[in-house]
């Protein structure tokens, strides 16, 4: 077991290490910020001629372009926090229905200006914050949050599938997980490469191609958890391994479990090398940067470990029923997070409603994310009541 972590890390640790290192130092997250002010201005002046999809061109450049490729989405979402990021977003996507709705000029100049004056608050904060992330400790810390923050949800979809392996009687099964992590190790790295060397896909594309992942991944997720719910009775659990004669899952099962562990990877994998493409990029002290990294990776291990084994020595009921809650909360998030990627790219509209974000939950203030959310809880319900009459009939 050790043996295969170590191999799982280590190669890890050598895709991560293949970024480029050797280009030119990166500007501060302030001329970030100018960037963006300048694609808005140009926003504002095509707007005030009365051409709305240039308008709207311009504003998405400035989110795509200077916003999400110059990386102050990843370090506002990562040091200070998910949901003032949402509110970024936000802020960008209302600019836009309000040029389509044709509002006066002036409230869309007033509108820039707000949004401009917040990034230059947080340009000021991560700046401040960050001022030491191309030397030293600074580098280090970064790198190491980086790793820890992207690879922990991740790391608690496979570590929690594999413990359910091994409680189940099906420790040789363990190596399917184990393959299907290596698998999203090599494809994440294979779509940041062909993201950044083969097309250079727009910021659009690769909004739609993370959102598509989210999606699926709340199928996957939702059927393993309403599964592992199904079978949380002693009796139904052995009534159900009676019926897997010879001790060997069936392949829809063995599916969606390999399923749910690679796009647990995939989802972060290739977001994580890209990020460490730009941090390499720009920093002076890469070994810094590796050493974080390195530490990191060390650190997501002794979660896996603590998570693996800890879980193992748990009752079953409150096991399947944890490890089911687990995989829920997942696939709630990805939901809200899913679709507020496709509303990013453009692909699906956005309705206001008046409710608080709370990024840890995936929530977020439009109906188009909420939507998804509530069938998910409508689904879980209904679930919840089919599986309480079909105990108390005494069925298995």
């Amino acid at each position: 077991m050790r043996k295969k972590i170590a191999v799982v890390l280590l190669g890890l640790i050598l895709i991560l290490s293949l970024a480029p290192a050797a280009m030119a130092a990166s500007q501060s997250f302030s001329g970030v910020v100018e960037e963006i002010d300048k694609h808005l201005q140009d926003a504002y002046t095509t707007y005030k001629q009365s051409d709305v999809a240039g308008a709207k061109n311009l504003v998405d450049e400035a989110y795509f372009g200077p916003y999400e490729s110059g990386q102050m989405e990843k370090a506002v979402r990562l040091n200070i926090s998910a949901k003032r990021n949402a509110e970024v977003e936000s802020a960008f996507k209302q600019l836009k229905k309000d040029m389509v709705k044709g509002v006066p000029a002036s409230q869309i100049k007033q509108q820039i200006e707000q949004l401009v004056s917040g990034l230059q608050a947080d340009a000021k904060t991560l700046d401040g914050d960050l001022s030491g992330s191309s030397t030293g400790f600074g580098a280090f810390l970064a790198s190491f949050l980086i790793i820890v923050r992207e690879g922990f949800e991740a790391i608690l979809v496979i570590g929690a599938i594999i413990a359910y392996l091994v409680k189940s009687g099906y420790k040789e099964k363990v190596k399917v997980i184990y393959q299907s992590t290596a698998v999203a190790l090599v494809a994440s790295l294979l779509t940041a490469w062909v993201l950044t060397k083969v097309f250079s896909v727009s910021g659009a594309s690769r909004e739609v191609l993370e959102g598509a992942t989210m999606l699926l991944a709340v199928v996957v997720l939702f059927s393993v958890s309403y599964w592992l719910v199904s079978k949380s009775e002693a009796q139904r659990w052995q009534n159900y391994i009676k019926d897997k004669v010879q001790g060997s899952l069936n392949k829809g099962s063995t599916f969606a479990l390999w399923s749910a562990a690679f796009l647990a990877v995939y989802r972060e994998g290739a977001e994580t090398v890209l990020f460490y493409q730009a941090m390499m990029s720009g920093t002076t002290d890469l070994s810094m940067v590796l050493a974080g990294l390195g530490v990191g990776i060390l650190a997501l291990g002794l979660i896996f470990a603590i998570i693996r084994y800890a879980s193992v020595k748990l009752p079953m009921k409150p096991f399947f029923l944890g490890t089911s809650f687990l995989l829920y909360y997942l696939a709630f998030v990805f939901a809200g997070q899913g679709v507020g990627e496709l509303q990013n790219a453009g692909v699906i509209g956005s309705t206001s409603v008046n409710i608080p974000t709370v990024a840890w939950l995936g929530i977020y203030p439009t109906w188009e994310t909420l939507a998804p959310q509530l069938l998910l809880l409508a689904i879980a319900v209904a679930g919840f009541v089919y599986q309480s009459k079909y105990r108390k009939a005494g069925l298995t």
